[in-house]
């Protein structure tokens, strides 16, 4: 089969790669009709994930179909279209029974495209599958549902939920990507009073109006003096770190009111300076955190009902085998507008 293979920092190639087997009982192997790409891919290429192997296939998104499953399976079967969470989870350890799967301690966590081979690829082996991917219902396409298997997820656990969104609150996402748009969408279950979208790109603010923010900032234009004038001089309730570097985790600690939350959602590869010298008056919590995918089977109940605007999301389709030309679009969003791209096995 071909994937797309990780070479180490700034190399990679779509290749013939060997066809995944059943390794484990609690394994499947499913062949991958859509997948995307994510902003933790471009990290990885980066170097910012050292963790992650040369010779590694990347990708944790991904929608398919179930061709093989080990003879420990039981709740999902071949010939069944499903969503692959970018979180696997073995179910046992102290973790998992916790519903924090992202720590799971028995071989689950992040490991696809990270520890082991990922989702880039005509097939993939899933670990773990009853926990790990989810039947998918008739009438949500999958080009919406790929949307679910890391980026709305982790927009709503670590973003919203971990940040403490409550009725009637301004909220502020830093940076209007993938995953501070899905933020914006997902804030909205909680009824805040004010969502606020700051990024340097004017049509992802223009995708962020259209997804529910009610006042749109230019990172370029003193956005703390903005949001500051939004707030009548208090400052934003909940402040969401959606990009990964520091000046925008910087500027959520500087727009945050006293007694508001931080939550950092982005991959950061390199050091953000804490300024306690300024913080520790104000009172503020500053969460971080790997996605568990715990709500995903809301989601997905939701996605279904027509409750998320999904396909809002996807700005690009490609075949799969323009793998490589998809990174380029989507590395390079300043000049594509690329939101998220998304990428289907072509049918003979």
């Amino acid at each position: 089969m071909k994937a797309l293979v990780y070479h180490g920092p700034g190399q990679s190639s779509w290749e013939q790669v060997p066809d995944p087997d059943i390794e484990e009982a609690t394994d499947a192997v499913v062949r991958v009709d859509a997948v995307t790409i994510c902003g933790t891919d471009l990290h990885i290429l980066k170097g910012d994930v050292p963790d992650v192997a040369p010779g590694t296939v990347l990708g944790h998104e991904a929608v398919g179909e179930i061709v093989e499953i080990g003879d420990g399976v039981r709740t999902v079967h071949p010939g069944e279209r499903v969503l692959v969470s970018c979180i696997c989870s073995c179910g046992h350890c102290r973790f998992c029974k916790e519903a924090r799967y992202g720590q799971c301690l028995g071989g689950g966590g992040w490991v696809l495209g990270h520890l082991i081979d990922g989702v880039q690829a005509e097939y993939v082996r899933v670990p773990f599958a009853d926990l790990s991917v989810h039947p998918l219902p008739h009438s949500v396409a999958s080009n919406d549902a790929v949307m679910l298997a890391d980026i709305f997820p982790t927009a709503y656990e670590v973003g919203i939920l971990n940040g403490c969104v409550r009725p009637g609150d301004t909220v502020a996402v830093i940076g209007a990507g993938p995953i501070g748009l899905a933020a914006i969408a997902t804030a909205q279950f909680l009824t805040p009073a004010r969502i606020i979208a700051v990024d340097l790109a004017q049509s992802r603010l223009d995708a962020a109006r259209r997804l529910g923010a009610d006042a749109i900032v230019n990172a370029a234009e003193a956005p703390e003096a903005l949001i500051a004038d939004l707030t009548d001089g208090f400052g934003a309730d909940v402040a969401i770190e959606a990009v990964g570097v520091p000046e925008s985790f910087e500027l959520c600690t500087r727009v945050v009111r006293p007694t508001g939350h931080i939550a950092n959602i982005g991959v950061h590869g390199r050091p953000a300076t804490l300024h306690l010298e300024d913080l520790w008056i104000k009172d503020v919590t500053i969460t971080t955190g790997l996605v568990d995918t715990s709500t995903t089977p809301v989601l997905l109940r939701m996605a279904a009902a027509g409750r998320l605007g999904l396909s809002s999301l996807v700005t690009h389709t490609f075949p799969l085998d323009r793998m490589e030309e998809a990174y380029e679009v989507f590395s390079h969003p300043a000049d594509s507008a690329a939101l998220k791209v998304v990428l289907n096995r072509v049918v003979a």
